[in-house]
């Protein structure tokens, strides 16, 4: 274990605030990790940039000598022309036909190892690896080759790559500027295990001589030798020490989000809170062995989160403001009276375009055991609708090109889920239950249906692949249609109900609900005096008055305790006056009469 000292954290800390960290997150899970023996990966495309939609690339035969025109994913950015492939496979979001799925993160890398010349981003390579390849280990040797020949414009990144098989990790970044090749490294995720990632490489030493479960560039160790950046043995080659070295950033920005997945799913994982925090070195194995095997509603639920019940919990502080709303508005880093300080980066984030989980299972056909579990914005407030990778139709509301980040349509589901997520996150305590119990009822209902729906498709597949591709395009887009109007409705249910800061019942009779003591004790400590109800001028003499106008008359009708009172209240107004403490002290002595006599007559 090694500790950080202080003086390389206030560098890092400097470091930090010049780069706002870009940020997506990836969970992966193997056969044997997983209750029902399927592989998945998860993936969030964070971005302010990233406007969510479900991407279809149809299978296609081309003739030979065809070209495709690449396009930068992040920018539009027409990069060149690249030899199309002679037979491209049908692609749903982020799933092929052949259950082959892949997500990414960035992790940007050494400075100077960006080739700006390259044709191929990582976004492009993505599609391009989906469109052409039946197998994860295709596509590793697809897009490494792709990187190659035309050359990789884009920062390091890490790739999930999965099958119905195997489950693989794979790291890339550049050789420097018109160079056309990559440095990279693949790791397979042993069966029985979980990995994740989150904008920082996170493959360390690796083995050299096991191309079953390790594959890599041949120059990923003697170009950092040629560099002076290792001068070590090759086993004891740390790729990402070498390629993307720690700062606090990376650790508790990044590294954090994985921890979070990892402490969920393994108890031992909350020992690296310290390597979380930046006390010392010690990091996180790659790949773990979950306590108990997951469901895809299990990782969809992975997906979800914001540090909840640890110290990092984002619905705690002053900055959650009155109802512990769990997000931190940009930038990252910021800087108050010369000291630089931070906000947590959690799972969820208001900036993400579209997440999904993929499911692939090698036990059933590829036209039926493929399905990315695809929604749009916050995944805390998202719903997985069930998206089949045979699909030769997309959901209308979830289609390209029906909106974008600059252009509003009530028609797209993007729209509709962001105007739920940001007409809640001011109010999120009040509002977030009835986000979950929607989202449950859909995410519920879809995962009931499942099982029958597969039975019928596999029915459907014996006698006619068409029908049964046909009847899956057909249910996913009845279910996107479903989840899309409904939560139109939410929207508009909220609106109704939280309208003007209030809250109304089942009625609809407003009640008001103000701030939790929490809030309002920063609220005095913050205003002090000038936000406490104050007497106006004159007001305890008219208040005494009133007080010693009444106990005269209910002193007339004999009721002498109730009179009592109210001479006692007028006498705390003004505590010099002789009248009401005259008044007190009669009625004190004819109670005792009372009382005396009472005794006499009636008490044996």
């Amino acid at each position: 274990m090694r500790k950080i000292p202080n003086s390389i954290l206030v560098i890092i800390s400097i470091l930090l605030i010049q780069n706002e960290i870009s940020a997506c997150t990836n969970f992966l899970v193997t056969k044997g990790a997983s209750k029902d023996g399927s592989t998945m990966i998860s993936y969030s495309a964070d971005s302010f940039n990233f406007y969510g939609e479900l991407y279809h690339f149809s299978a296609a035969v081309y003739p030979d000598g065809s070209l495709v025109d690449i396009y930068e994913w992040d920018t539009g950015k027409f990069l060149g022309r690249i030899k199309q492939a002679r037979e491209t496979y049908n692609v749903i979001g982020n799933m092929n036909e052949y259950q082959v799925s892949l997500g990414e993160t960035t992790f940007g890398g050494r400075e100077g190892l960006h080739n700006p010349k390259g044709i191929i981003d990582y976004g492009s390579l993505i599609y391009l690896a989906l469109q052409r390849s039946k197998s994860a280990r295709e596509a590793i040797k697809i897009m490494t080759d792709l990187v190659n020949e035309y050359g990789y414009c884009s920062e390091g990144e890490s790739f999930s790559i999965s099958d119905p098989n195997e489950v693989w990790i794979l790291e890339m970044l550049g050789h420097g500027e018109g160079v056309n090749s990559a440095i990279w490294v693949a790791v397979r995720i042993p069966d029985g295990y979980v990995s994740a990632h989150a904008n920082q490489a996170r493959i360390t030493t690796f083995p050299l001589n096991d191309p079953n479960n390790c594959l890599y560039a041949s120059d990923v160790i003697s170009f950092a030798r040629e560099k002076g950046w290792f001068k070590g043995k090759d086993f004891e080659f740390d790729f990402s020490a070498i390629y993307a070295p720690l700062d606090f950033g990376a650790i508790r920005f990044c590294e954090g989000r994985v921890w979070s997945l990892f402490r969920r799913v393994n108890g031992t994982m909350e020992k690296y809170i310290s390597y979380i925090k930046g006390e010392n070195l010690e990091r996180m194995p790659l790949y773990i062995k979950p306590d108990r095997k997951l469901s895809v509603q299990d990782v969809q639920q992975l997906m979800r989160d914001h540090f909840e019940g640890t110290e990092f919990d984002m619905t705690k502080g002053v900055a959650a403001g009155p109802y512990g709303m769990p997000y931190r508005w940009r930038p990252l880093t910021w800087e108050y009276q010369g000291q630089q300080c931070f906000n947590e980066r959690p799972i969820s984030t208001p900036q993400t375009g579209f997440s999904f989980i993929a499911q692939s299972r090698l036990f059933l056909p590829n036209e039926i055991g493929g399905v990315l579990w695809f929604g749009v914005d916050d995944t805390y407030m998202t719903v997985y609708v069930p998206m089949y990778a045979c699909m030769t139709k997309t959901p209308y509301n979830y289609s390209q090109g029906l909106a974008s980040l600059g252009r509003f349509n009530w028609e797209s589901a993007f729209w509709a889920f962001n105007f739920v997520s940001n007409f809640a996150y001011p109010k999120y305590n009040l509002i977030i239950n009835d986000i979950k119990r929607i989202q449950s009822e859909l995410e519920g209902s879809f995962m009931s249906r499942q099982e029958t729906i597969e039975k019928t498709a596999m029915a459907l597949y014996k006698s006619s692949k068409g029908e049964a591709i046909d009847y899956l395009t057909k249910y996913s887009n009845e279910m996107g249609d479903l989840t899309y109007k409904r939560w139109k409705k939410l929207g508009e249910d909220l609106l109704v109900k939280y309208m003007d800061g209030v809250v109304k019942n089942e009625s609809f009779q407003p009640i008001n609900v103000g701030y939790p003591d929490a809030f309002k004790q920063l609220m005095i400590k913050d205003q002090g005096d000038a936000i406490k109800m104050k007497k106006l001028p004159g007001a305890d003499a008219s208040t005494y008055e009133d007080n010693i106008l009444k106990a005269d008359n209910l002193l007339k009708e004999k009721k002498y305790s109730e009179a009592k009172g109210l001479y006692q209240k007028a006498l705390e107004l003004k505590p010099t006056e002789s009248y009401p403490k005259t008044q007190v002290e009669k009625i004190v002595t004819i109670l005792s009469e009372i009382e005396e006599l009472h005794r006499k007559n009636f008490t044996k």
